[in-house]
């Protein structure tokens, strides 16, 4: 198979003078690209950046990796699923509003159509499932979570200082109201603002030229409108579903919510979506079961979302099937589209400035911090209840640390080992 050409166009690899304003692809070859990846990526947001960096920054030259790396620092402080923000944004970049939509259907789609397919088996056993097995894709999620954290603080708290800042986040987190509420999550986003402003006293990183320009040509009028429709969503949607009835209107309401509000990526949304329908509208046994599904397939974990909408009652009392799983995965993706697509050209200006890259540094730190918190609860605390749960789980952790094994083969077996324990 021949290696694609790096991009040579004026602007391509991150030349700084270079101006955001054109594409320099098509929207085909951006969903070719994405699809490969939706089909392939195992291992959560953290190897899917990697398998981003890979295929964009060095197989196929379309930015370099100072842009790369701001752009994931952009989407980790943003709400929304980070990794399939960072591909939109790279579609974006590549092929304007079309490139972003095929990027998102190739990256999304795939794991989207294995887990609603999954869904209409588990409508019919999911009750049925043995405790053992939920308990083993409980311990499951411990490990693949862990293994989140334990990558992302490889990567991001290389020091001393970004390590403190890590634990300060996980324990201000830890001390928050419970996940989900709207409290906790301004006090989300206020530990992350105050890592940022953290890392701009303590952190001292050298001075680097001007970066590439990441705006892909969206205008801040256009930037704004995006912004605005987001928070209209917010305001919007829960009036609509308090006000309205039926069953379209709360289904948009939980999902958007969850999607417009969420730090951390798709481990983190766990909690909000469990609070917003478990046990009205998806019982616990096929919550856990769907979930334990999606950490087996590849792609953003968000697709979560469709598997839920399966099978969450509609119109009539009955699942609502296909229809409702489009739905549910529309309305949690298109919250992260809109604040990626908001911030990319202010975030362009406030990137040059001196000194921000020590407040985005600080931000990626909280950003482990707060996946940890939410490792310990509910995750941790919600699976582990004794010493067989937790050799489970360690053994799990050490087979995709270690042994580097696919999280599929991990799933699997952790799910087969609950059910022969009988733990």
């Amino acid at each position: 198979m021949t290696a694609a050409r790096p991009d040579t166009t004026p602007g391509a690899g991150g030349d700084p003078s270079a101006k955001p304003g054109r594409p320099r692809g098509r929207a085909a070859e951006v969903f070719r690209a994405f699809l490969h990846l939706g089909l392939t990526s195992f291992g959560g947001p953290v190897a899917h950046l990697a398998y981003f960096r890979t295929e964009f920054v060095e197989r196929r030259a379309w930015l370099d990796d100072r842009a790369y790396a701001d752009l994931v620092a952009l989407c980790q402080f943003l709400p929304g699923p980070a990794s399939s923000q960072v591909g939109l944004a790279l579609g974006l970049q590549r092929a304007g509003a079309a490139g972003a939509l095929a990027a998102w259907a190739g990256f999304t789609l795939p794991s989207a159509a294995l887990l609603m397919a999954w869904a209409f088996g588990v409508a019919h056993v999911g009750e049925s499932l043995p405790p053992g097995v939920l308990q083993g894709l409980k311990l499951a999620v411990v490990a693949v979570v862990a293994q989140a954290v334990w990558g992302m603080a490889r990567g991001l708290c290389p020091d001393g200082p970004r390590v403190a800042l890590a634990l300060g986040a996980a324990l201000g987190v830890l001390l928050l109201p419970t996940a989900g509420s709207p409290l906790a999550v301004l006090a989300v986003l206020a530990v992350l603002v105050a890592c940022g402003l953290l890392g701009r006293a303590w952190l001292r990183l050298p001075a680097q030229p001007a970066p590439a320009a990441l705006a892909a040509g969206v205008s801040r009028r256009s930037a704004a409108a995006a912004l605005f429709l987001g928070a209209l969503g917010l305001l919007v949607l829960p009036l609509l579903a308090a006000t309205q009835g039926g069953a379209v209107w709360p289904l948009l309401d939980s999902f958007f919510r969850a999607g417009a509000l969420v730090f951390g990526g798709g481990h983190v949304v766990l909690p909000l979506l469990q609070q917003e329908l478990v046990p009205t509208a998806v019982s616990t046994a096929d919550f856990l079961a769907g979930y334990g599904a999606a950490q087996a397939v590849p792609g953003p974990l968000f697709t979560f979302a469709a598997y839920l909408g399966v099978l969450m009652p509609g119109p009539e009392g009955a699942p609502w099937g296909v229809v409702g799983g489009l739905l549910a995965l529309a309305a949690l993706f298109v919250p992260g589209a809109l604040w990626v697509v908001g911030a990319l050209p202010f975030w362009d200006a406030l990137r040059r400035h001196e000194g921000l890259q020590s407040v985005v540094a600080g931000v990626n730190a909280g950003v482990v911090g707060v996946l940890a918190a939410a490792l310990y609860d509910p995750v941790w605390t919600g699976a582990v209840t004794g010493w067989p749960h937790f050799a489970l789980a360690l053994a799990a952790f050490g087979l995709l640390v270690r042994a580097r094994w696919s999280p599929v083969w991990v799933v699997l077996l952790a799910a087969v080992a609950g059910a022969v324990l009988g733990i």
